[in-house]
């Protein structure tokens, strides 16, 4: 998830998907397209992110490590560990450690 540098953007919002944490110097989608691209911390696709409903658990994942991977061309999204939706694109990997927000 840190692997950039930047600063850190919450509760970015993207079409029908949205994250809690990410980082300024990674892959920031704009609020029209529907990529599913933006990754960090709390990440959840095929949802309203501004009203905090979710349309399909399948799609909700905590960590995602940053990489270039745009919906539709990507099918294999790294995640760390096992903490996400039963989606076909969602693959478990390592843990890098653990996140805490003070």
């Amino acid at each position: 998830v840190f692997g950039v540098d930047g600063d850190l953007a919450f509760n970015w919002a993207y079409s029908n998907n949205g994250a809690r944490i990410v980082l300024s110097g990674g892959y920031l989608s704009p609020a029209d397209t529907n990529d599913d691209n933006t990754h960090g911390l709390g990440n959840h696709f095929l949802c309203d992110p501004l009203t905090g409903e979710n349309s399909d658990p399948q799609w909700a994942h905590e960590i995602s490590n940053i990489q270039n991977c745009p919906y539709p061309s990507c099918l294999r999204v790294q995640m760390q560990g096992t903490d996400h939706g039963s989606g076909p694109h969602l693959i478990s990997g390592p843990v890098y450690g653990n996140y805490a927000i003070y």
